[in-house]
């Protein structure tokens, strides 16, 4: 039995308008509303009194009358051209690859489609450290503190510079691809993992604090423990961050073997309900073998997926790149959207989580493995 899809809209029909009274007048909506429109000139046979809303056809410019008119009897009415929508069978396969230009990561994203560049939006990205002396940063805004006793800012382990790479490097660097989603934003890099990768609650803690105290209006943190239960400490530090106007963005895990039946599950600090748990797709949008699968319990689910598998980044020393997988490589991607929308909406907290769902791009998968989809940008923002 056919059963109708999920609508897109193409070109604006000629000459046919919608428009929009927007007030909650009921009179205004039901009796002043056609009135002006007969008034114009306008048929109200297609003027719906429930919704404040009239498709008329006419010229712009006769639209513009009808507005001017509205406004002087001070009435709230804007148009816009009616559009032709289409039904769509079936979502159209989709693969990625890197080009001389930029890597498939930012391609999946649409962040080449978009003219925001994250500049002015300070980004938090705590991980192992970075490499200060990278040439493909030394223009930019770039901060950095230890939390690790013992160890300076540096990057001595690698995934700390590739993530902030993701997040925030630059399109045009050095040599080879494009790589970083915001590539204007301020970088905040928070070392709370040692060189060994690894780290404690108290310097994650301490990190998360640093970037409140710093107005980063986004925390990226890709690492975790493979932890079922929600961990307190960050339930109350993600409520906390967005309550102050800070998003908090983790990795969900790579504790999933899906090719041997185990789907894994989202560990924490992401399986904190006030954290934005990710999940990892490779080139073809599809869930990573690795990638963690929600869990039942309130605070365990994925929320958006992005780009992580075979990832193309920035890293220490003289290797500059490296290409690696995990939903630590999916994390950044979707700070640097944020970091877009941020700049792009001036969302922030728990609205700008409003905004990267809201977004975010359907994919063929159950939520279950990617939430609400993929993490994009709009070209319209």
């Amino acid at each position: 039995m056919y059963q109708p899809n999920t609508l897109h809209t193409t070109e604006a029909s000629s000459n046919r308008f919608v428009v929009l009274f927007d007030t909650t007048d009921d009179e205004q909506r039901n009796v002043y509303a056609p009135r002006l429109l007969s008034a114009q000139g306008f048929t109200t046979d297609t003027y719906f009194p429930r919704l404040g809303i009239g498709v008329v056809d006419g010229e712009p410019t006769q639209l513009q009358a009808l507005q001017v008119r509205a406004s002087d009897e001070r009435a709230a009415l804007r148009f816009v051209p009616e559009l032709t929508y289409h039904v769509l069978s079936e979502a159209p396969s989709t693969s990625f690859a890197d080009t001389d230009e930029a890597t498939w990561g930012l391609q999946a994203v649409r962040a080449l489609d978009s003219d925001l560049s994250g500049k002015g939006i300070r980004v938090a990205v705590l991980d192992t450290g970075f490499d200060a002396a990278h040439p493909d940063f030394a223009d930019r805004s770039v901060t950095t503190k230890s939390f690790v006793s013992g160890e300076d800012a540096s990057d001595g382990h690698g995934h700390g510079t590739h993530c902030i790479g993701s997040a925030c490097g630059p399109r045009t660097p050095q040599t080879g691809p494009g790589y970083g989603v915001a590539y204007e934003a301020d970088i905040f890099a928070g070392k709370v993992l040692g060189t060994n990768g690894s780290g404690t609650d108290t310097s994650i803690l301490a990190g998360i604090d640093w970037a409140i105290e710093n107005d980063c209006h986004v925390i990226s943190m890709s690492l975790g423990a493979d932890v079922r239960d929600v961990h307190p400490p960050y339930v109350q530090a993600g409520r906390r961050a967005l309550d102050q106007g800070s998003l908090i963005v983790a990795a969900a895990g790579n504790n999933a073997r899906r090719a041997q039946g185990d789907p894994g599950f989202v560990g924490t600090p992401a399986n904190s309900p006030y954290v934005m748990a990710v999940a990892a797709l490779d080139s073809d949008l599809q869930i990573a073998d690795f990638s963690a699968q929600s869990l039942a319990a309130r605070g365990g689910q994925i929320d958006m997926a992005a780009p992580g598998v075979n990832v193309y980044s920035s890293w220490p020393g003289q290797k500059r790149y490296n290409t690696i997988s995990g939903t630590s490589m999916a994390t950044p991607h979707v700070a640097g959207l944020a970091a877009l929308l941020a700049q792009g909406t001036g969302s922030r907290g728990r609205a700008l989580w409003a905004e990267l769902v809201q977004e975010a791009q359907r994919v063929q998968l159950s939520s279950l493995d990617a939430g609400t989809g993929l993490g994009i940008v709009a070209a319209k923002l």
